[in-house]
């Protein structure tokens, strides 16, 4: 797989960001309700970002259990247990980038009208939700670090002993996935 590109993340959080406030604006044109989550739907965003680091930290341990020059075997890690674990930090990252850029769109549109309004729950509550969508990629990114392979020692590709060029399908050097390119 390869590693999340955070000028992407940038880019779907700025389109969101401008729906979420052409929403923001036509609903609001329309008396109709501000179109921002619940607040129940931070504790499912916590859910997710505790579920998400639990798992990340079993790969961290797992990568750090034995230190290079040591005589002791590494436990078995199940390969799908990591692979899953790298899925489920991409889909967070993705998904908090989504949140945050929505929710920033609203707040923006709320902050226009923010001394007309005498109750500014819904301005509260779409920051508190780009907050969450913050905390969401904070940890997608850094469990997804967690999930790189270092490199181990003594690893050559060429026939003379030497480091060569990876094979294809290979891992190019630490912190790369392997990566087919098909």
């Amino acid at each position: 797989m390869k590693p999340i590109n955070p000028l992407r993340l940038l880019l779907i959080c700025v389109i969101l960001a401008v729906a979420g406030w052409a929403a923001t604006v036509v609903t609001s044109r329309y008396s109709m309700a501000t179109p921002v989550l619940p607040a129940t739907a931070l504790a499912t965003m916590g859910v997710i970002v505790i579920i998400t680091l639990i798992l990340g930290i079993r790969v961290l341990r797992w990568r750090n259990s034995v230190k290079p020059n040591s005589t002791a075997r590494k436990t078995q890690l199940d390969p799908l247990l990591a692979a899953r674990t790298l899925v489920l930090a991409q889909a967070c990252a993705y998904a908090g980038t989504v949140l945050l850029g929505w929710h920033v769109g609203i707040f923006l549109d709320q902050l226009r009208i923010w001394s007309l309004r005498s109750d500014q729950g819904i301005t509260w509550l779409a920051l508190a939700m780009a907050g969450g969508g913050l905390v969401m990629i904070v940890v997608g990114l850094l469990v997804e670090r967690f999930c790189r392979i270092p490199p181990e020692d003594g690893d050559t590709n060429s026939l003379d002993g030497k480091k060569g060029r990876p094979a294809r399908g290979e891992a190019a050097g630490e912190g790369e996935y392997a990566y087919r390119g098909d």
